[in-house]
């Protein structure tokens, strides 16, 4: 039994964990929010550092019913909820906190678990719904149009052959519903064919439909935006990503309100100048160690991107009674 429960432990380390607790640096009396709580393997390694109190977020149910166990072993030091981070600020009862942790995409569990579907490597539902609510990915691949399909798979993916798989996925749900994962996994693997690289031809097909169906992109965005409000003077960020649209969003966010955005022209007219909001921990991703990718395949394509809140205000376009955007 502890043989098992000690490779369960290994298959859901988080990733990049001495990275990120570098980046939030945790301190005794300070309040940590894990907007991903997950099995709580940030959350824990922060507790561990610091005499300090965690706030657990988690969307999936799941996950929180997971931690209880925890929250109990860090009685009145952790606190767990469930809820989406880009929802943080709503969510929180603190008025502010000292870091900020997210660790973005599917998890090890839900990766594991063939009920949730998410995997396209053993069979289950096609379900990918993190909270278990909405749309489930089903219901997106046996009702959009070949159109919309061919934009998802294509936007969100990034597969060159998404026209192509679309059409294969509208052509196999005229014989009959797509409602398991490996029948979709063998109908994009009919047209898209094995990189050099050794990725499943599959991968950025179900990419783009996890990503669509938990409208991920959009909760980063909340989320980023949440953590800028929430976050005290000196509170650290830090973010970790696992493909380029999620990294090219973090990048972009902390550049601009880091003051590091370079201009888009130089002919073009001056904006006044807005005191930054954040001050970057460092100015290129960080990646996992050789020695993590060879013990995690998950961790291969992880970038950690962090910063520093600074003392500015933070005035956003839709709050009029503030004003601009800092």
């Amino acid at each position: 039994m502890m043989m098992r429960q000690e490779r369960q432990e290994s298959a859901h380390a988080p990733v990049m964990l001495a990275e990120v607790l570098e980046a939030l640096a945790p301190r005794d009396g300070a309040i940590y929010l894990d907007g991903t709580f997950g099995r709580g393997g940030y959350a824990r390694a922060i507790l561990e550092a610091a005499d300090c109190r965690v706030v657990g977020l988690d969307r999936d149910p799941d996950a929180i019913a997971a931690g209880i166990d925890m929250e109990r072993e860090f009685a009145g030091r952790l606190h767990l909820l469930e809820g989406r981070f880009g929802d943080m600020e709503q969510l929180c009862e603190e008025s502010a906190v000292d870091g900020v942790a997210l660790d973005l995409g599917v998890s090890s569990p839900q990766l594991d678990e063939a009920e949730r579907g998410f995997s396209f490597r053993v069979d289950g539902p096609l379900d990918m719904r993190m909270g278990r609510e909405g749309r489930s990915a089903a219901d997106v691949v046996n009702q959009a149009s070949e159109a919309q399909l061919s934009d998802i798979i294509w936007r969100l993916g990034e597969e060159r052959r998404a026209r192509q798989v679309a059409r294969a996925i509208v052509e196999a749900r005229q014989e009959a519903p797509i409602t398991r994962t490996l029948q979709l996994a063998e109908i994009v693997r009919s047209v898209v064919k094995p990189s050099a690289d050794g990725i499943d031809p599959a991968t950025r097909t179900f990419q783009a439909l996890r990503l669509y169906v938990n409208d991920e992109l959009e909760e980063l965005q909340r989320g980023l935006e949440a953590a800028r409000g929430l976050l005290a003077p000196g509170g650290r960020l830090a973010v970790v990503s696992f493909h380029s649209l999620e990294d090219r969003m973090v990048k972009q966010f902390l550049r601009r309100h880091s003051g590091a955005a370079p201009r888009a022209s130089r002919h073009a007219p001056l904006q006044p100048e807005v005191e930054p909001s954040f001050e970057l921990l460092f100015r290129q991703a960080r990646r996992p160690s050789a020695e993590e990718s060879r013990a995690n395949p998950r961790a291969r394509s992880a970038r950690l991107r962090a910063a520093v809140r600074t003392a500015a205000t933070v005035r956003r376009p839709d709050d009029p009674g503030r004003g601009g955007t800092a």
